[in-house]
């Protein structure tokens, strides 16, 4: 063989070789504990980047110091150990999103855990966004129905709106909940239930009532477990708001709830604790208050020329004692647009929900109402407050005039009215007849025990001989003299054959 052939063929060799090095950014643990890691050596590394470790996990960037940084991992943290190699993502944490999603359970990160196999997702999601401008946004006018009547009559939620349920535990703010995602069968509303720090017993009770109620099939959840890692915790709200941006953007209307976000800013204070950060009231650090404004300023209802779409927001909040004063209450109360209080005394007397009318408001106000209901719940907060008054009046003495006399008899029969049992939310335009009937006094007269059996069969009477009023309601969102002439007919032969 040549000496000028091994020449020409060395020279080929180099022309055609090509490096494959890639730079990467590399530090070491300097120490892990309780789901944290120190490290050392990543000087230009962003916050909210990600971060692997030799095992596979993946860490999230929360602390830029001048020597190291905090990194919180999400996953098993035992076996990651100091002075393994982190590298660097280069790209912030993102979730997958999909249309495929709906009906199935998610864990923090947006991969399912029910069993029913992987989704295959195409686009994912940062799960920190920049809230919508003022001028992409468009004020609330279109309703949210519950089929609660407490919350439709007085507190209407709207979509966009940031709805606050707020009270001690164990008073029905998860139950509320449930039956709004159960009333918005057919409203061509997207659900997205966030569980926070629940039991896992408590959130497959919950799926098993959705799946009854036939409510999956438009819903999806998202889950950190009580025995999950508090970053997890912190991570799963805003992986559910990501998801529903996801929605919003195609111009969809979504419907997200946080339960509950005291459990969130406890898991958040935990890993700012850990982290060194220091301290401020009730030990939360100084930035709780962003923690849960950048959330909830996500929530909005888009205008037309930025694609429509709307998200509304019911995160919840859980109270000691009845205290809103608190560090979290006060500061979700102040973030979101209006709230509905939940009151333990309210709930042991049998009036269920318990919503207190007096402490409870929605800033939106009627402009989330029909005006069917508009114009059948009008004085009805009112009489609400003044029957309260009266009522504590009432109990010094007994020679009260017709006028309280009748007032107090109102009041009563309006409590009977807004109790509902759980799981059975009430259609509106079913809500309207029974409103009318009580605001226009065809119940004064009516024993209170029966107020509820009067009711029931009132609106099943009325749907099978009222056609014309429902029809307008349902249609039109409001009654014509014909439909009301109608209507009070029917009130009137149904009460005639009523046993009183």
């Amino acid at each position: 063989m040549s000496k000028n052939y091994i020449v020409e063929n060395l020279k080929k060799q180099i022309g055609s070789f090509k490096s494959d090095a890639q730079a990467e950014k590399v530090g070491h643990v300097i120490e892990v504990f309780d789901g944290i890691a120190k490290i050392s050596g990543l000087s230009d590394i962003k916050a909210s980047e990600m971060v692997s470790f030799p095992n596979g996990e993946i860490g999230v960037t929360l602390n830029l110091e001048e020597d190291s940084i905090g990194v919180i991992i999400l996953g098993d943290f035992s076996k990651i150990h100091e002075g393994d190699e982190v590298k660097a993502i280069g790209t912030i944490l993102s979730v997958p999103v999909s249309d495929l999603q709906i009906g199935r359970v998610l864990n923090a990160l947006g991969e399912p855990i029910d069993g029913k196999g992987a989704i295959k997702a195409v686009k994912s999601n940062p799960i920190e966004k920049v809230a919508p401008g003022v001028i992409t946004r468009l004020s609330v006018s279109q309703a949210v129905q519950t089929g609660i009547k407490a919350i439709d009559a007085l507190i209407p939620i709207g979509r966009g709106q940031r709805e606050l349920i707020i009270g001690d535990r164990q008073t029905g703010k998860t139950a509320i909940v449930i039956d709004t995602i159960l009333n918005q069968k057919g409203q061509d509303m997207i659900c997205i239930y966030v569980s926070i720090g629940q039991k896992d017993s408590k959130l497959r009770k919950l799926q098993t009532r959705l799946e009854e109620g036939g409510a999956m099939d438009y819903t999806i959840i998202v889950s950190a477990g009580s025995s999950e890692s508090a970053a997890l915790s912190y991570i799963a709200p805003y992986t559910g708001v990501s998801i529903a941006e996801y929605f919003m953007d195609q111009g969809k209307d979504v419907l997200i709830i946080y339960d509950d976000l005291s459990k969130h800013a406890v898991a958040y204070r935990e890993i700012s604790l850990l982290l060194r950060r220091p301290p401020g009231r009730e030990a939360f650090p100084g930035d709780v208050f962003y923690l849960h404004s950048r959330l909830l300023e996500r929530a909005c209802r888009r205008n037309k020329e930025y694609g429509g779409g709307s998200i509304t927001a019911l995160p919840i909040v859980e109270t000691q004692s009845g205290d809103v004063t608190a560090y979290i209450p006060t500061n979700v109360i102040s973030i979101t647009d209006g709230q509905i209080f939940l009151e333990t005394d309210l709930f042991y007397k049998g009036i269920r929900p318990a919503v207190n009318v007096g402490l409870s408001v929605s800033r939106v106000g009627s402009n989330a109402q029909i005006k069917a209901m508009k114009k059948v719940s009008g004085t009805l907060k009112l009489d609400l407050a003044q029957f309260r008054e009266l009522e504590a009046f009432a109990q010094f003495g007994s020679d009260l005039d017709e006028g309280t006399k009748s007032q107090l008899e109102r009041g009563k029969r309006a409590v009977e009215v807004l109790k509902q049992p759980q799981y059975a939310p009430v259609a509106t335009e079913d809500q309207v007849v029974t409103l009318y009937a009580l605001t226009k006094g065809f119940m004064d007269d009516v024993a209170i025990d029966k107020i509820k059996s009067f009711e029931e069969g009132l609106t099943e009477y009325a749907r099978k001989n009222a056609k014309t009023f429902y029809k307008e309601v349902i249609e039109a969102k409001m009654w014509t003299d014909a439909g009301e002439q109608e209507l009070v007919k029917v009130i009137g032969e149904y009460k005639s054959s009523f046993v009183k």
